[in-house]
């Protein structure tokens, strides 16, 4: 199944809080969702903001 906004921002928060509870302090991670699942990363890339504007988590986000 391809995922929606709404999964991506749910598979976010548990990715930050997974994060928190583990000492993750940094993330790398391709444009998730963007390829063959078709979402717009403009869209992704605001909901990841979103989700990690009120922690220390650094991320980086690479393209191929």
């Amino acid at each position: 199944h391809k995922p929606t906004y709404e999964n991506m921002q749910k598979s976010l928060e548990a990715m930050k809080a997974h994060c928190l509870n583990n000492g993750v302090t940094d993330i790398s991670m391709p444009r998730i969702g963007c390829g063959l699942d078709g979402l717009d990363w403009n869209k992704v890339s605001a909901i990841l903001g979103e989700v990690f504007e009120d922690t220390d988590i650094k991320i980086t986000v690479y393209s191929l």
